[in-house]
């Protein structure tokens, strides 16, 4: 009999999975499910302290399938970024993990996005962008390149919105792309993502075999595959791995620290990549799209600005759990209070 393989804090994988998927087979975001469940497991998150929060469309689907024990909220659409905010400013001792589409996020919920990004709110976005309405047949969406085309309709003639540039251009703390054919890279985004303390988004180009798996489509899967800018080789060591046990990469790297002690290994491949520039950030992702490639890896990341809950003072103990005698003011700084409405 096979030994049950447990995580550093004693579970199962079997404990971080879901339902059974009902989403088209072969579909690029039961991988990015897949990769969650072992992001989860591998760094040793308690799955009850995890909220998985959605909205809708295919990728909003997909959190019933991993992650049974966490807390979970399906929102309405493109308000997911909100209902996190609450969440968070209520229990900040959850790990929020928010999953999202192209349409969820570029189109009806392009403002929320662009609000939580601005607040740093204290989550992991994962954008699983196909490039089409997958609910609705298949029309493109606000992210799909000029020029790409589906299995069936005309030619994409709008220019697309790029979530990772504008998020770097936003401030967004973390910022990635990946593909969800590429497991390793995307586990290694995934699990630093969770370490990281602020707003983390990872933009994953999920191929839509219905609608759009053809080869004029820059969002199939065989275009990608052979469309694929890797900035650098990652590998994640957790705070509880010694990092001389870890295989150290060929060549040229650097190591990024994040918040809860654990290491980022990015090894250099081409031209070397400074995650911590934004211009050079940006200057990828455009130098990309002008070449028709999908650049790849870790653009961008900074560590030293302050979250939404570390801006507003709240307290350690989450509000959730604060007496009624801790809520409410007292008589006499409430007073205080409304003296200092009145001097303005």
């Amino acid at each position: 009999m096979k030994p049950v393989k447990l995580n550093v804090i004693n579970l199962e994988k079997s404990e971080y999975t879901g339902g059974k998927s009902s989403l088209c087979p072969g579909c690029g975001h039961d991988q990015i499910s897949n990769v969650i469940i072992q992001a989860a497991w591998e760094n040793g998150i308690e799955p009850e302290g995890i909220a998985k929060m959605s909205g809708i469309g295919c990728s909003s689907k997909t959190p019933a399938y991993f992650l049974s024990k966490s807390h979970g909220f399906n929102t309405v659409h493109g308000r997911m970024p909100s209902v996190t905010t609450g969440a968070n400013m209520v229990n900040k001792s959850l790990s929020f993990l928010a999953v999202s589409g192209d349409g969820d996020t570029a189109s009806i919920g392009i403002g929320q996005f662009i609000h939580a990004i601005r607040r740093n709110i204290d989550m992991v976005y994962i954008i699983e962008n196909n490039g089409v309405y997958g609910l609705t047949k298949g029309q493109y969406s606000a992210t799909v390149e000029k020029g790409s085309k589906k299995k069936k309709g005309s030619v994409n003639e709008q220019a697309p919105i790029d979530l990772c540039a504008m998020a770097v251009n936003l401030g967004c703390t973390f910022v990635a792309r990946s593909f969800s054919g590429s497991k390793k890279q995307l586990t290694a985004l995934v699990k630093a993502a969770m370490s990281h303390r602020g707003m983390a988004v990872i933009d994953v180009i999920s191929p839509c075999v219905t609608f759009a798996n053809n080869d004029e489509s820059y969002r199939s899967y065989n275009y990608v595959k052979g469309n694929d800018e890797v900035l650098h080789i990652l590998d994640y060591i957790p705070h509880f791995s010694p990092l001389e046990e870890v295989d150290v990469p060929e060549g040229e790297y650097s190591e990024i620290s994040l918040f809860d002690g654990s290491t980022l290994r990015l090894e250099t491949v081409g031209d070397e990549h400074d995650p911590t520039d934004a211009v050079a950030a940006l200057r990828a992702i455009h130098e990309g799209t002008a070449e028709g490639s999908h650049v790849t890896g870790l653009l961008y990341y900074n560590p030293n600005q302050p979250t939404a809950t570390d801006e507003l003072g709240l307290t350690e103990t989450p509000l959730m759990a604060l007496s009624e005698e801790q809520n409410r003011p007292s008589k006499e700084s409430l007073e205080v209070v409304n003296a200092g409405f009145r001097a303005k």
